[in-house]
């Protein structure tokens, strides 16, 4: 019981954030989702969810997506799968946590030092090499792109649509890749399935705490939500090491 109530507040708390902010179902899902799946279905559910959000998502926003640096992400994002997949299939449980928590905490750090990017296509293709590789690996995406985005001060509703209409790429490719060269379980899809509803409810309350955000609130509770995440995973990961 207390497995299936942890599995639908991951879902729909992460759901919402997805929704809100257009990055946090994989930062808020995927390290709590280790704790109750083995890697490589924590890793397939999260995908498998988070193309869904993006798909119910994007055709609403599609004004806000800025084309041409959506393309560049996609020309680097593609060069950076097959590092990603390379990593998916050699690491260990205790160091994919480990590698995500601080991967989590650095870049809140780097965020509340208020680190600013001027974008350059450069910037662009490399910040999509670093978004394929991580999504392959431990699927997740989001970190580079939010601190990018927000270093060079896009605003919330370019950066969800451009993250989302990103996302319908480079989770499909990596969903793709993985069940290739790793296979998938019927775990993976069946929970996912089970999490559909929940899903929807996240989606609509999403929508409307979107409505509802300006900019400072919406920079704040991404802040809190990478922190809470990294700080958590990071203790989880040394406790795990030392009782092993």
């Amino acid at each position: 019981m207390g497995t299936i109530i942890a599995f639908i507040s991951i879902i729909v708390v992460a759901s919402i954030f997805q929704t809100g902010t257009g990055f946090g179902f994989s930062i808020m899902a995927t390290p709590f989702l280790l704790l109750l799946f083995l890697p490589q279905d924590a890793i397939q559910i999260n995908i498998i969810l988070s193309l869904i959000i993006s798909m119910a998502l994007i055709w609403k926003i599609r004004a806000d997506v800025d084309i041409i640096l959506l393309k560049r992400m996609i020309i680097g994002s593609i060069l950076g799968v097959p590092i990603g997949i390379i990593i998916y299939m050699t690491v260990d449980i205790l160091i994919f946590k480990l590698m995500i928590s601080i991967i989590l905490l650095l870049l809140t750090l780097l965020l509340l030092c208020r680190v600013k990017m001027t974008p350059t296509p450069k910037r662009d293709y490399f910040i999509g090499w670093t978004s394929g590789i991580l999504t392959t690996s431990i699927g997740m995406p989001g970190p580079p792109l939010l601190l990018y985005f927000t270093g060079a001060k896009i605003t919330k509703e370019k950066l969800r649509a451009t993250t989302l209409a990103f996302f319908l790429f480079i989770y499909s490719i990596s969903l793709v890749t993985q069940i290739t060269f790793s296979g998938t379980t019927t775990t993976a899809w069946l929970s996912s399935l089970y999490a559909l509803l929940l899903v929807i409810i996240g989606l609509g309350l999403g929508q409307y705490l979107f409505k509802k955000m300006n900019q400072q609130i919406f920079t704040v509770i991404t802040y809190v939500l990478l922190l809470i995440t990294g700080i958590y995973l990071l203790l989880d990961s040394m406790i795990s090491m030392i009782t092993t």
